[in-house]
């Protein structure tokens, strides 16, 4: 019995040598996936399958051997992990014998081979033995690509996996690996190819006698030329190949003496895309490269170099030129040189400097750039090619300079020297006894102030320029130096406005000196800066005419841009803070405009010390207390009112002010924020004034009991201070906070201060952690609102409310934003308050500068937008089509702002749907949804132009409508879409062309300036349209 059961546990099933059949004789696919299926399960062995096909694998029709090994083939490549060693063996064997059949069996006995070779219990020696018999039995290249692909993928795995035993075939490993791949053409099977090699290379397998043969089996791809055929399913791309083979023959300097005069003739030839990749080529294999390996090629690479730098007509291969001139450079650089061996770096350098130094001399200066681009390119290399390059060039250009007198000549010999010199920065971290500079300063100082003083604008921008990268370097500008530099600095900080460029530029240059030399600014440019202050005030007492007050302009700019060091910026700041105070205590004439430009003054350098944290508290607790002072007490009633105390308060000069104190605020570590919010609020709620300088005021200050109309109005600067404070400082009194900025916000007697109080409101709820104390301040909210929306005189306020509390909780994705929204969107159909809440959308999609901002840590979730327009649009869009006619302007302006800053990925799939309510929009009489529906508009035409191509009829006329707008904007922003509408397929425009030409010449004729140049503009594409070329 036992011996029976034994037997019958061998024996194939019927079923499965069912499956055989239908598969081997019924040539169905099907019974393959099952057999394996079943061998998984555990239902059949791997032995019993053979067994089921014993009659198949011995027929004499090859075909029929050929279908019983595909199906033993794929039952392995999905059971190979459940073989055993011994199992292994005897199929390995197998296999290895079936190689020899005929030819239509290999495929399949090659795809059990690659199953086998995934095997993890593949016995050692055995990846051999399957490597030799492929090399001896198999002639590869006469296969079908799916079957060179098999035993590539044989190759990697082994390779993969039995690194050991494969190295243990010496060089016969590779001799036989280049046989299988000679000769292969299929982009496919080149990619696995070209990595074997690179593995073969990179994994120190024995190449022996055979580097040159392995170089010509790869080497005669190159340069690739491929193109993908269209709608090819693969992907490869022609710079996949590009890329693979580069690695290949850039990965060891054994294939140099056969690589580099390829690449040489490549460079040579006349064939653009053979240049760039030979180029690139080169400057891989420099990194692997010596010395050795390039001395025999320096001459003739250079020669290549050099030609396509001067003659190209392609700035890519010029790019490239000067690339692989700096990479051989720098490997001619880091070889370390024997005593008695040849120092190539110097002979090659000397070469350069041979070829190039007569052009800069040349009176033309036809070829000065190229030369001095390779001159540069080469210097950048390494800190020894950077002193020999520029110790023999620099001379020659400081000489050129004297010798040309034309300021544009002499503008091109200082800018080759502001190049020499910034790589002579990039160097001089390295610790070199001599510096080559040094020898050179006095020159150079000397050139650079003459550039400053020459009338050329161009010269002096090049000469600032040249300035701030001397004084980068140590020790090449003496006292001396920087006292004049300091005073051409501060001369050109106050040129005029056509010099616009030049003044810029002297502020900055000013600003990167300060931080390397702030004594000597201090000593110099800080005491004249504060003279012109004392200057100006007088000005201003006088009311002089527009210059004085634009050299008033260009002093504050000055004194912010040198506020870069902390030592500076304690002179600074007491500078601009007692200008402020002196405009208060003197009759000056001060406007608003020139408060606003201190209060500039005052936020870059507040953005200055936010790198700084001691500079950032210095700043925080010297301006915030002063400007405090300052805003009380010009908002106390009395008799006496200085101009400045009027004009403190008015809103634009409090926005400026609120700059300041934000910018101040929010880099303050939560320790000194928690010191400084301990002051600040209680002034506002107890009129605690004691930290404020020159705090004797005539009355108490109480801005939220009973104040008075000008200390309602600074609570402005509360806000600034409360909402840019990092989220973990605590503030107090907060409750009671909390409620007077509510019932201040409903306050009818003055809309700025209720706005502010909103504002200030909807920041601490975006902050204030989740719970019950913020539940209770939301629902105090919503009451407020609710109260105030009624009949009443505080509807716009209680809707400003609404708004700014929405905003608030949608960015924090906070669950009670969606009832705001809905409360929001019923707003639209109401008489009075329905076009303000259609700007509201615009509010809730926008970016703030003063509250609720990531910057003053606001908690703002990513794609608020995105959610918004998701939860919302659908209800807009649904209110719109059931809303009378007279409330549907309300709907479209809401959508289109709403529309307008969506992220364009996430609006053009919902393009379709949306598209006919945006160019109703376009009929909207109010120019502000026309404007907004015009910005949305044009990015879409260039992202989408096959839909919009759908609606082109409409489109044409009603740009061409808006073109003639009251509203100078909308028409720019009409022409500036019909200028987009040429990005569409130009069969579809062309026969509109005679209609657009003759319409655009009408805003031709303009009375705005930058109309009549969006209107050329657009005219001008349209005349193009259909023409060739275009």
């Amino acid at each position: 019995m036992a011996a029976a059961a034994a037997l019958e546990a061998v024996a194939p099933t019927g079923a499965l040598w069912g499956l055989v059949q239908d598969f081997v004789m019924g040539q169905q696919e099907g019974p393959a996936d099952q057999v394996a299926a079943d061998v998984k399960s555990g239902s059949y062995t791997v032995l019993q399958v053979v067994e089921a096909l014993g009659s198949s694998l011995e027929n004499p029709e090859p075909r029929t051997r050929a279908r019983g090994i595909q199906l033993l083939s794929q039952v392995l490549l999905q059971c190979h992990s459940l073989l055993l060693e011994k199992e292994v063996v005897h199929l390995i064997l197998f296999y290895e014998n079936r190689l020899k059949d005929h030819h239509l069996v290999i495929p399949s006995v090659l795809q059990g081979l690659r199953a086998l070779s995934l095997c993890v219990s593949l016995p050692p020696g055995l990846a051999v033995s399957v490597l030799k018999a492929i090399f001896q039995e198999v002639h590869v290249q006469s296969l079908p690509q799916v079957d060179r692909h098999t035993v590539y993928s044989i190759i990697t795995n082994f390779m993969r996996t039995r690194e050991e035993e494969l190295k243990g075939l010496g060089a016969d490993f590779t001799f036989g690996f280049i046989q299988v791949m000679d000769g292969e053409k299929d982009p496919r099977n080149l990619l696995v190819a070209f990595h074997i090699v690179h593995d073969l290379i990179s994994r120190d397998y024995s190449l022996g006698p055979f580097v040159e043969e392995l170089f010509e089996v790869t080497s005669c791809y190159f340069p690739i030329d491929f193109t993908p055929p269209p709608n090819d399913p693969h992907g490869i791309q022609r710079e996949d190949l590009i890329l693979s083979l580069r690695a290949v023959l850039a990965s060891t300097p054994r294939f140099a003496e056969f690589l580099l005069p390829l690449l040489i003739e490549k460079v040579d030839s006349e064939i653009l895309s053979a240049k760039l990749d030979s180029l690139q080529t080169l400057n891989a294999c420099c990194s692997v490269y010596g010395q050795k390996e390039l001395k025999d090629f320096l001459p003739s690479l250079w020669a290549s170099v050099r030609r396509e730098v001067f003659q190209t007509a392609s700035e890519r291969v010029e790019a490239e030129g000067l690339a692989a001139l700096h990479s051989l450079t720098a490997c001619l650089s880091r070889s370390v040189l024997r005593a008695d061996a040849e120092d190539l770096l110097d002979s090659f350098l000397s070469n350069i400097l041979q070829d190039c130094r007569h052009h800069l001399c040349e009176p033309d200066m036809k070829l000065v750039w190229p030369s001095a681009k390779l001159l540069q390119a080469a210097a950048g290399a390494s800190a020894r090619a950077c002193d020999h390059i520029t110790s023999n060039v620099l001379p020659l250009l400081l000489e050129q300079f004297h010798k040309h007198s034309q300021s544009n000549q002499r503008r091109t010999i200082l800018e080759m020297i502001l190049g020499f010199l910034k790589l002579q920065q990039k160097w001089s971290c390295e610790d070199k006894d001599e510096r080559p500079l040094s020898g050179f300063k006095d020159q150079l100082c000397s050139l650079v102030f003459m550039a400053l003083t020459d009338p050329n604008t161009q010269l002096q921008l090049v000469g600032i320029r040249t300035l701030t990268v001397l004084g980068a370097q140590p020790g090449l500008l003496s006292s001396g130096d920087l006292e004049l530099a300091v005073g051409h600095l501060y001369r050109l900080s106050f040129l005029e406005e056509e010099s616009q460029s030049c003044r810029v530029a002297a502020l900055e240059a000013s600003g990167t000196l300060a931080t390397l030399y702030p004594l000597a600014f201090s000593s110099h440019l800080v005491p004249k800066l504060a003279e012109e202050l004392c200057l100006g005030e007088s000005d201003l007492a006088r009311g002089d005419g527009p210059t004085k007050h634009s050299q008033h302009l260009c002093c504050l700019q000055a004194l912010s841009a040198v506020s870069t060091h902390p030592s500076l910026v304690k002179e600074t700041l007491p500078l601009l803070l007692q200008h402020l105070c002196q405009m208060n205590k003197g009759n000056m004439a001060a406007g608003p405009n020139e408060v606003i430009a201190v209060c500039q003054s005052l936020q870059q350098v507040a953005e200055k010390c936010q790198l700084d944290p001691e500079s950032c508290w210095y700043f925080h607790q010297t301006a915030i207390p002063c400007l405090l002072a300052l805003a009380v007490q010009a908002s106390m009633p009395g008799k006496e009112h200085s101009v400045l105390r009027k004009v403190l308060l008015e809103d634009e000069v409090l926005a400026a002010m609120v700059s300041v104190i934000g910018t101040a605020t929010t880099h303050l570590s939560p320790d000194l924020a928690a010191q400084s919010v301990t002051r600040i609020v209680p002034l506002f709620l107890d009129g605690n004034i004691s930290f404020l300088p020159e705090n004797s005021f005539p009355c108490r200050f109480q801005p939220f009991q009973d104040g008075s109309s000008g200390q309602r109005r600074l609570v402005a600067l509360l806000m600034a201070f409360v909402c840019s404070l990092p989220r973990n400082v605590e503030i107090p009194q907060l409750n009671q906070l909390m409620r007077e900025l509510l019932e201040l916000s409903c306050c009818d007697s003055c809309p700025f201060s209720s706005t502010a109080a909103a504002k200030c409101f909807a920041g601490l709820l975006n902050k204030h952690p989740a719970g019950q104390q913020l539940d209770e301040f939301l629902q105090l909210a919503v009451d407020k609102v609710e109260a105030g929306l009624g009949s009443g005189p505080c509807r716009t306020q209680a809707f400003t409310l609404l708004l700014w509390v929405t905003k608030a909780l949608l960015l924090r994705y906070h669950p009670l934003s969606s009832c705001l929204t809905d409360r929001l969107m019923g707003l639209l159909s109401d008489p009075e308050l329905g076009p303000a809440a259609a700007d509201g959308f615009s509010l809730l999609m926008s970016d703030c500068t003063d509250v609720l901002t990531r910057a003053g840590h606001a908690e703002v979730r990513i794609m608020f937008r995105q959610r918004f327009f998701t939860d919302n649009v659908p209800a807009l869009v649904q209110g719109f089509h059931a809303a009378p006619q007279d409330v549907k302007p309300n709907y479209l302006k809401g959508l289109s702002h709403v529309l307008n800053r969506l992220p364009k990925p996430v609006l053009l799939p919902e393009l379709p749907t949306l598209l006919s309510l945006l160019l109703e929009a376009l009929s909207c009489p109010d120019s502000v949804v026309q404007l907004s529906t015009l910005s949305c508009l044009q990015p879409l035409l260039l992202e989408a132009p096959q839909v919009m191509s759908l609606h082109i009829d409409t489109l044409v006329t009603k740009f061409l409508n808006l073109s003639s707008s009251p509203s100078m904007a909308v028409r720019i922003a009409a022409l500036q879409c019909m200028h987009a509408l040429t990005r569409l397929p130009t069969p579809v425009l062309l026969p509109y062309k005679p209609q657009v030409i003759r319409a655009l010449a009408k805003p031709l004729d303009d009375k705005k300036r930058l109309v009549r140049k969006e209107a050329v503009s657009a005219r001008g594409e349209w005349f193009l349209l259909g023409s060739p070329g275009s």
